[in-house]
């Protein structure tokens, strides 16, 4: 992705192996998910921990390095969800449905991308090319990737 690796500060190896990074937060916070809550909110609970627990975490490089770790959890976790939702839309159009829903789905899906990548693009250059530049783009991809993956648990018409 072009925007990741342009605005994306690059852990050292040392910086990596430091960081006190696990999904543990996020899952739990997420399997805690009462009816009628927001998911969302789980949103950044590895990220934050990591920042916490790492020497180090709340530098430039730290926190890059722990939002990038959670942003490529959501990234996970939505390439599956975008996967299953694809293959019940390619049913759904071969079992009679209307039609299109699996190229809607693959449109939106794209949309959203350009979407993304232009509003951390500009989250971004608030910081005017300084170093907060890095940790800001990351921590708009984590937040979009993840509300995206959440959005699609109940995009479904269940009808």
């Amino acid at each position: 992705m072009i925007l990741l690796t342009a605005l994306a500060v690059p852990a050292s190896p040392a910086m990596a192996q430091g960081l006190n990074y696990s999904d543990e937060a996020t899952e739990a916070c997420l399997a805690q998910v009462d009816e009628g809550d927001d998911p969302r909110s789980c949103i950044g609970r590895s990220a934050d921990l990591c920042m916490e627990t790492s020497e180090g975490g709340y530098s430039t490089v730290g926190m890059g390095g722990c939002l990038d770790r959670e942003r490529a959890y959501w990234d996970g976790v939505l390439n599956a969800r975008y996967g299953d939702m694809r293959a019940r839309a390619a049913d759904f159009d071969a079992a009679g449905g209307p039609g299109g829903t699996e190229t809607a789905l693959r449109d939106m899906q794209r949309a959203w991308i350009d979407f993304r990548d232009a509003t951390c693009a500009f989250e971004a250059s608030q910081w005017g090319g300084g170093t907060g530049a890095g940790p800001a783009a990351l921590s708009c991809l984590m937040r979009m990737t993840g509300e995206q993956a959440l959005y699609l648990d109940t995009a479904w018409s269940e009808d």
